[in-house]
């Protein structure tokens, strides 16, 4: 059985959708749409078709998933709840403090109507929330420390751009190593946000513009940059296009416990990931599986990574799973 995919959305993620469909063997995209121009989205593989977005119900009986691949700030939180009434979704809502809210929305939408939807699926939200769980559960006694980077921040770049006198900028999130061997040590620290991370960012300015003016306001900037150690350095606009073109990202979760009498115990899980894009699309799609087989078996409504069986991610039978992989 081939599962059909579409597309919601053809940005970085949506790119990133298209060329790990290619890579499962038991699913096809069967089109993408988008609220631009159908003839201006070119897609990796031309013979999959594109449709814009105000037709997408035009094709409900044609897609077995739906893919959101838009913005967690203003695209999903209209799109999720829509779109999940008449389509099994899966989505990468990533606002860590409305997902309840978020998850709810969805599930008022989806489940009346018999449909799967999966929130918030990527690394973080996502894998890491699981590793998460795994460590709390297992560790009772411990703490958790999630650490991120060294990676390009799309949010923080795109705060850092909006900066009068910016004409171009990316800004990295780069754990700070100290704090990282006295959570591996097993020690429990207790770290505060500056000791945990720092911040790195490379701007292009606008022709006139006041280079000290613009990095006070970067570095002053509330949520985003005051609470961190950040550095401000300015590059030209070549310099930005060839060294700061990709999106690398990656981190760790670590849980740190004891057990027995005293016994420090660590578990680790760490991500080292050139795209951060296409690695959460390679997620999307893995659980775009998972919603389609509990749709089959009748699950509807919102549903999160904590409640999806981890079998149900492979295109592999539960038979060769215990074979290959126990």
């Amino acid at each position: 059985m081939t599962i059909r995919i579409g597309i919601a959305g053809y940005g970085n993620l949506g790119r990133g959708v298209e060329s790990a469909i290619s890579q499962n063997e038991d699913m096809e995209l069967v089109g993408v749409f988008s609220r631009r121009n159908p003839e201006d989205v070119k897609l990796l593989n031309g013979n999959v078709p594109v449709h814009k977005m105000d037709d997408i119900q035009n094709f409900t009986n044609a897609i077995d998933v739906l893919i959101l691949c838009g913005g967690s700030k203003n695209d999903l939180p209209e799109q999720g709840p829509a779109l999940s009434a008449h389509f099994n979704t899966v989505d990468s809502f990533d606002t860590h403090a409305k997902v309840p809210e978020y998850f709810a929305a969805v599930d008022a939408s989806a489940k009346p109507n018999g449909k799967t939807a999966i929130i918030s699926v990527g690394w973080d939200p996502g894998l890491f929330s699981i590793n998460r769980l795994y460590g709390e559960a297992i560790l009772p006694e411990g703490a958790t420390y999630t650490f991120w980077g060294k990676g390009l921040s799309q949010g923080h770049s795109d705060a850092v751009r909006r900066v009068p006198g910016v004409r171009g900028a990316v800004q990295y999130t780069i754990p700070v190593p100290d704090a990282v061997d006295r959570v591996r040590s097993g020690s429990f620290p207790e770290l505060s946000t500056r000791e945990k991370h720092t911040r790195e960012c490379y701007v292009v300015l606008e022709e006139g513009a006041n280079p000290e003016e613009v990095k006070q306001a970067i570095v002053t900037m509330p949520d985003y940059f005051t609470d961190y150690d950040t550095t401000v350095t300015f590059i030209s606009e070549e310099e930005l296009k060839r060294d700061h073109s990709a999106m690398p990202h990656g981190g760790f979760v670590i849980r740190s416990g004891k057990t027995g009498e005293g016994n420090a115990q660590v578990m680790e899980y760490s991500l080292k990931l050139d795209s951060n894009p296409e690695f959460t699309s390679s997620v999307l799609v893995a659980y775009a599986r998972a919603a389609y087989r509990l749709n089959q078996n009748g699950e509807a409504g919102a549903k999160t990574v904590f409640d999806i069986a981890p079998g149900l991610l492979s295109p592999k039978s539960a038979a060769d799973l215990r074979k290959e992989l126990l």
